[in-house]
């Protein structure tokens, strides 16, 4: 199988980084998709309403932007192994940390914390695998190192459709579950390497001062990416966040429901980025982004306004597989589009500014819900996608790719 063989011609040192970013990633993301299973039990413990709660959704993403860029300029001075180590443990004790919030103001004040150690980790994991994998297979380990996301959504999935409905766990308990990641700083401490890239001294060590005249340099293409990530953590988001509260509050489904579509939309999401980043390497980034956001727009109806479980699931299964598709390409396009001498900060900064411009639009989505359609989250879901799905691809359009550059060389 090829996806065997891409895996065969990585040495042990490539493997077990690659291994290392990818699983930082999931468990990141499980850590940030426990707190959207459990939005409508917490706002019953806090006795608040759902778009309260969602205000945390909201901090954490809008905070990201402050890791990306101090754990980048860590990455890019005192390099990416060890920044990565710092990252995993900050988030791991953030997420605890929120399990025993006693208020909702500081449940939101560590979903800020956590926020800031989330934006840390995909730049630097990112630049950390790239720089060490080959050239040859590039495509496949983006869709690949990308789909980490929605293995951490699996996960969430997977925990909180086992583990919730047990007396005594509750949402606190899922939160004191998100702190198990720390123990992934062992392996890399024991089996992974630093960038090669960085240890040969071919990267600015006087990266602070080189961040903003390479933003001043470059700006037209950091314009871009943050504008393009802006409407990807849009099209993520937007179909990602609420969607567990839409099964619970239009469906009335119980946790182990929720949970089941959750996990099968989830295999969708990481087969869809692994195909989609592995077919980028043939017809190009931008093509394969544009064909995959656009076919979203077909699968709104089976969905959103679906009624039965095995239709809810269908449509979970072909809405992700087309969002992370698009996605499973975006690793990769960053790195490329990236100056070279700020690699570890400039592709993750981007990446959570535009996320910054859209950690909004869960409240929105949520506060459109409760006033305008009677508290029902279909029309708002559709609407969300059939907009950001066609700016996903006219942004992506207008823009230029660099495939196949050489990412070895930071200087």
């Amino acid at each position: 199988m090829e996806f065997i063989g891409h895996f065969r011609r990585l040495t042990a040192v490539q493997r077990n980084t690659f291994i290392a970013c990818f699983l930082g990633w999931s468990l990141d993301a499980f850590d940030f998709f426990i707190l959207t299973f459990c939005v409508s039990s917490i706002a019953t413990e806090f006795q608040t309403k759902i778009s309260a709660v969602t205000e945390a959704i909201f901090i954490t993403l809008a905070f990201r932007p402050v890791g990306a860029f101090l754990f980048g300029m860590m990455a890019d001075r005192y390099g990416r192994r060890r920044t990565l180590m710092v990252d995993i443990i900050a988030y791991s004790v953030f997420e605890l940390s929120s399990a025993f919030a006693p208020s909702l103001k500081v449940f939101l004040i560590t979903r800020a914390l956590f926020g800031i150690a989330m934006g840390g980790e995909w730049g630097v994991g990112a630049a950390l695998a790239f720089e060490t994998l080959p050239a040859e297979g590039r495509g496949f380990f983006s869709g690949l190192l990308q789909e980490g996301y929605a293995v951490g959504y699996l996960m969430a999935a997977l925990v909180y459709r086992k583990l919730f409905p047990i007396a005594g766990i509750g949402w606190r308990g899922m939160f004191v579950i998100g702190a198990l990641p720390a123990f992934l700083v062992i392996y890399i401490r024991t089996k992974v390497n630093e960038s090669p890239a960085w240890e040969q001294g071919r990267i600015s060590r006087n990266a602070e001062s080189r961040l903003g005249k390479d933003i001043l340099t470059y700006l037209g293409t950091f314009a871009f990416l943050v504008v393009l990530m802006f409407a990807f953590n849009s099209f993520s988001h937007g179909t990602q966040d609420l969607y567990p509260t839409f099964l619970t509050k239009d469906h009335k489904f119980a946790p182990q429901t929720v949970g089941l579509i959750a996990i099968i939309a989830n295999i969708g999401a990481l087969l869809g980025g692994i195909l989609f980043g592995t077919w980028s390497e043939k017809i190009g980034r931008r093509k394969a982004i544009v064909i995959a956001a656009l076919l979203s727009i077909p699968v709104i109806p089976l969905w959103a306004y679906s009624h039965s479980v095995p239709m809810l699931a269908l449509g979970g299964f072909f809405m992700q597989f087309m969002v992370q598709g698009a996605w499973g390409v975006i690793p990769a396009h960053l790195n490329e589009l990236s100056p070279p001498a700020v690699r570890g900060t400039f592709p993750g900064f981007a990446y959570q500014l535009g996320n910054l411009l859209s950690s909004r639009n869960v409240v929105v989505q949520a506060k459109l819900a409760e006033q305008q359609f009677g508290r029902m989250f279909a029309p708002v879901l559709a609407w969300t996608v059939l907009i950001v799905a066609t700016l996903v691809a006219v942004v992506t359009g207008c823009g230029r790719e660099r495939k196949g550059m050489d990412l070895s060389n930071t200087s």
